[in-house]
């Protein structure tokens, strides 16, 4: 299994952007799905966007799309998720996660690689 470690978060007013990263190791980038998933406390996991092994298809739920980007850079084993205009409803510690390809699940049983996360914090 690939090793994943995220970075970028931090602390940002409402509307403002951060871009976050997804180092991975140990495998080859390329032959995985990656997937962003988010968790506030007291709630689930929840899904926020997928991209599949070439960059070719994405996936994106429908509270961030128009806002947030996934992307990926299989020469660097490297994913990315843009977010922009962000909102205070956007805080949570967010993961990214891969899985077999060539699915794009949108669950987070679909995935059975996961990083540490990232604290994401939109200041009202």
């Amino acid at each position: 299994q690939v090793q994943l470690v995220e970075s970028g978060g931090g602390l940002v007013q409402a509307g403002g952007s951060l871009r976050l990263s997804c180092a991975a190791s140990g495998g080859t980038f390329s032959m995985y799905t990656m997937g962003w998933f988010r968790q506030a406390p007291g709630t689930e996991r929840e899904f926020v966007a997928a991209i599949s092994w070439s960059g070719g298809t994405t996936y994106y739920a429908d509270s961030v799309k128009g806002r947030f980007t996934i992307s990926r850079d299989n020469a660097k084993n490297t994913g990315y998720l843009q977010m922009n205009s962000l909102q205070h409803e956007d805080t949570a510690v967010y993961y990214c996660a891969t899985g077999p390809r060539p699915r794009v699940p949108l669950a987070p049983l679909g995935y059975n690689s996961w990083g540490q996360g990232t604290q994401v914090t939109v200041s009202s």
